[in-house]
């Protein structure tokens, strides 16, 4: 009997796959003016590392230790610096002290230096003008502040003389719990305002002189083209000139350390009058040797310093500028 199996077709022939060849795709080369730009900036890199770098991520494990500097040694503790800090009157009664300071200096310093870069942009350009008024900036703090100590003295002080002259009683100033502050702000606010208003001075330059003119042709005084001209287009580096020199006024220490521990004060006083975070910091550090602690009170700066900044920056809309 015949076979009745079905038959099966023959196998069809695959055919082999065909290989897609990519297209070489260039490796990315810097350009030799790149290069160089990595060379010259490598040098300065490497410093950010070993001194800026390491030593924050060192201070920021060492606030959690309690490190004596004299003994050299110590311990992991945790979060009880903090909890140290957050109970200290002195600490507290120092960050007053600094920001009654940092309202003073800023303030002042900033409406005075914007006045006189206003002035330099509208009556002249002098550069002997420039040069005048960046030279107390010049002037090193140490220098600056034995300079004003001496001048400020009760008995021998330049500046009693003359009130004395005309009748006004001889004034404590660095010695007066009252007046210390107002002092100290008042001496780098000579010394820093030049400096500031030429900074302002800069960011006027970059307004066109033809909307001033426009304005006084549709009969705008000085003060409203300042209001209406000045003011908004000066925003972006007004921000950039508050923010710098209000963190620098946080960092205060060295006009304090001088003026108040000269002729055998104690820096800081007269009682405490004077001690600004920097000075307890340093007081904690090399005075006391308790660095943990004096790691954490710098580490609660540093977020100070970042939470004022990122919130002027904000409330002065740096980023935005209306010349654009």
């Amino acid at each position: 009997m015949a076979s009745t199996a079905p038959i099966r077709p023959a196998a069809e022939a695959v055919p082999a796959p065909v290989r897609v060849r990519r297209p070489r795709v260039p490796r990315a080369r810097l350009r030799p003016d790149t290069r160089w730009a990595i060379v010259f900036l490598l040098p300065s890199f490497i410093g950010f590392l070993i001194f800026f770098f390491y030593p924050t991520l060192r201070g920021l494990y060492l606030s959690f230790t309690n490190f004596d500097l004299l003994r050299n040694s110590g311990h992991w503790i945790g979060l009880r610096n903090y909890q140290e800090m957050f109970s200290d009157a002195l600490f507290w009664n120092a960050l007053k002290v600094t920001v009654k300071y940092v309202i003073i200096n800023i303030g002042i310093q900033t409406v005075l230096a914007l006045g006189i870069a206003v002035l330099m942009h509208r009556l002249t350009k002098s550069v002997i003008v420039r040069g005048i008024l960046v030279l107390p900036w010049l002037i090193p703090n140490v220098v600056l502040a034995l300079l004003w100590m001496w001048m400020l003295d009760p008995n021998l002080g330049i500046i009693n003389h003359y009130l004395n002259l005309v009748g006004i009683p001889s004034q404590g100033f660095l010695g007066s719990p009252g007046q210390v502050i107002p002092t100290i702000a008042g001496i780098n606010i000579w010394r820093n305002m030049g400096y500031t208003a030429l900074l302002l001075f800069a960011g006027l330059m970059t307004i066109p002189a033809g909307l001033y003119e426009a304005a006084a042709i549709d009969g705008a005084g000085e003060w409203r083209m300042f209001r209406t001209i000045t003011l908004p287009l000066l925003r972006p580096v007004l921000a950039l000139v508050l923010v710098v020199t209000v963190i620098g006024s946080f960092q205060v220490f060295d006009t304090v350390n001088v003026a108040t521990g000269g002729l055998g004060g104690q820096p800081g006083g007269p009682a405490n009058a004077s001690r600004v975070l920097y000075e307890y910091i340093f007081q904690q550090a090399f005075q006391f040797y308790n660095l943990g602690y004096a790691a954490a009170l710098s580490v609660a700066l540093i977020v100070l310093l970042s939470v004022v900044a990122l919130i002027q920056l904000r409330l002065l809309r740096a980023s935005e500028s209306d010349l654009a």
